[in-house]
């Protein structure tokens, strides 16, 4: 068995295949590949928030026929029979009104934990 000492005394490229003959590297462990970053847009899911009521606070330019009134008064997007926005593009799932989106739209973070948690429940209703 080769010693320390006669290891460091030894070429670089004997003391790695040395070092692994008598068993030294057995507890080196490979770190694991890197996991490829995760990424979350609105191209690639199902319109899952756009199920979600949605409360227009603030004036953005939403066409009124895009809109309702709730039972308390406040004004909300409208839904549809199958529960999704009526502003969505059934055929392309995009929001057609983008640019005029409400306040809660446009704060709804793509890859956030609300986005995350809405696809992670649409994926089990589906």
């Amino acid at each position: 068995m080769i010693t320390p000492a006669q290891e460091t005394s030894l070429p670089e490229t004997t003391a790695p295949a040395l070092a692994i003959q008598a068993g030294l590297l057995d507890s080196v462990e490979t770190p694991p590949a890197p996991i490829p970053e995760l990424r979350i847009t609105c191209d690639d899911c199902a319109a899952a928030c756009c199920k979600l009521e949605v409360v227009c606070l603030t004036e953005t330019g939403v066409p009124r026929h895009f809109t309702t009134r709730d039972a308390w008064g406040a004004i909300t997007m409208d839904r549809l029979d199958d529960g999704w926005c009526a502003a969505l593009d059934r055929d392309t799932l995009l929001c057609r009104i983008y640019d005029r989106r409400p306040l809660l739209c446009r704060e709804f973070e793509m890859g956030g934990p609300d986005c995350l948690a809405e696809r992670e429940a649409a994926w089990h209703n589906s």
